[in-house]
């Protein structure tokens, strides 16, 4: 996600603001991803997703459209504004609709977002664990596996010991209904790997994750390619982003990016999320073309991998 530290796009616009043990989640990391139904590829490899944000089409089912229209094979879909009611988490009729979509334009649901969460803290705000435990329901209705769970804005957690204190204990009570559910609540936040991994130890739980952004933990200073390495499976999902230029010509080494995922064996999406966008907002052609550039970068890197093949 592309926060803008302290906050996250002004904490989103202000209102943008078991499966017992780790192989029932090693879907983000290993090559047993839950398969879709319909899919016409099963495969084990790296594929292209892209968030709805970075589309301009938060929550607005016409992003599975622009998706197809790059060439991207899954989508990070956020569930909505707590001014919206969180409409995908709330609606059983948009959740039936959103699935329509994704079987005519062939792009899979990658993950979901709930962005919602950087005004209504984990740590703080009650209403939070609520819903994330239902958005655990909706992953399970539908067939996904991940929950993107932002910390910024007022939920940033880089210097506040006790809210990560308090974040831990809200997940590992959330942790139980995830792992029964096969799905991965994967943390995204300024924090580096060992803060991370002191969340993680703190939830206890397998379903309790990392969703790396390359981009935003090189902008709070971490080694991101040390970083990945450190946090290895512990990884969920990545995002794909830089805030220098266009994908090669920035600060992010996407070669090393893949040779520390290929180190640890990950076999998930790799999500572009751009550092120019606005959320609701129309994408201008040359935007569009930048991001086909970026997207194309990416796709260079990142090979599908199909069952049976390996790689060099």
């Amino acid at each position: 996600m592309r926060p803008s530290r302290p906050n996250r796009r002004e904490m989103m616009l202000s209102s943008l603001g078991a499966a017992a043990g780790l192989a029932a989640f090693g879907g983000c990391a290993s090559s047993d991803r839950r398969p879709s139904e319909d899919n016409e590829v099963h495969d084990c490899g790296l594929r292209i997703a892209i968030c709805d944000w970075t589309l301009g089409k938060m929550t607005d089912p016409a992003a599975f459209d622009a998706a197809q229209r790059l060439g991207v094979g899954g989508l990070q879909v956020d569930f909505g504004t707590a001014e919206s009611n969180l409409p995908i988490l709330h609606d059983p009729q948009v959740q039936k609709r959103y699935l329509g979509l994704s079987k005519t334009h062939s792009v899979r649901i990658a993950s979901f977002a709930m962005c919602a969460l950087s005004g209504a803290p984990l740590k703080s705000d009650p209403r939070s664990r609520q819903w994330v435990e239902e958005g655990i329901d909706v992953c399970r209705a539908m067939g996904v596996q991940t929950i993107l769970i932002p910390f910024f804005g007022a939920a940033d957690l880089a210097k506040d010991k006790q809210g990560r204190q308090i974040v831990a204990e809200r997940l590992k009570e959330i942790a139980p209904k995830a792992e029964q559910a096969g799905v991965v609540l994967g943390i995204e936040s300024w924090l580096s790997a060992e803060e991370h991994l002191e969340i993680i130890a703190g939830a206890g739980s397998p379903a309790v994750q990392v969703y790396y952004d390359v981009a935003n933990s090189h902008k709070a200073g971490h080694d991101i390619y040390q970083e990945i390495r450190s946090l290895g499976r512990h990884i969920c999902e990545v995002h794909a982003k830089d805030y220098d230029g266009p994908f090669g010509k920035g600060s992010i080494d996407f070669a090393e990016v893949r040779r520390a995922l290929d180190d640890i064996g990950y076999r998930g999406w790799i999500v572009f999320e751009s550092s120019l966008w606005q959320p609701t907002a129309t994408i201008p052609p040359e935007l569009e073309a930048g991001f086909l550039y970026d997207i194309a970068y990416l796709r260079s890197l990142f090979p599908q991998i199909r069952q049976g093949e390996s790689r060099v």
